[in-house]
């Protein structure tokens, strides 16, 4: 996984695992994010690769760091919105998404392009810079 907040407050995060990536890489720029203490969107046009399987001590720090950043996930990240364009896929991932959101507390969103994915963060960021949660 990668993040990439140039555009912030659209988050871009890649799912795509290198070998030997740097994961504390990975969890210090999401909570730079949180710290901003403004809302964001993230937003993936990858996903996990179905081979990856997580190691438990890998499992075991996302869990401790999203425990230690619940209130701030859950109030400042409005949503992560996966484009996939193939249909059947999209209706695959609906119900990861609900597993998703009872563990991030934030929704997981389906969009079927760029396009479209631009047009939900747009409505769901704040005209004003304050978060409407």
């Amino acid at each position: 996984m990668s993040i990439n907040s140039s555009n912030f407050p659209l988050v871009w995060m890649n799912f795509t695992q290198e070998p030997g990536h740097d994961h504390q890489k990975d969890f210090d720029e999401f909570e730079a994010n949180l710290q901003r203490g403004e809302p964001f969107v993230i937003l993936t046009d990858t996903v996990p690769a179905e081979d990856h399987e997580h190691s438990p001590e890998e499992k075991k720090r996302s869990a401790l760091w999203m425990k230690k950043h619940k209130v701030q996930l859950r109030k400042l990240v409005l949503a992560t919105i996966m484009i996939e364009p193939n249909a059947a896929k999209r209706l695959g991932f609906k119900a990861f998404a609900v597993v998703f959101a009872k563990f991030w507390g934030y929704p997981m969103l389906l969009a079927a392009s760029r396009e479209q994915a631009m047009e939900m963060a747009r409505t769901l960021l704040p005209k004003d810079g304050k978060s409407s949660r």
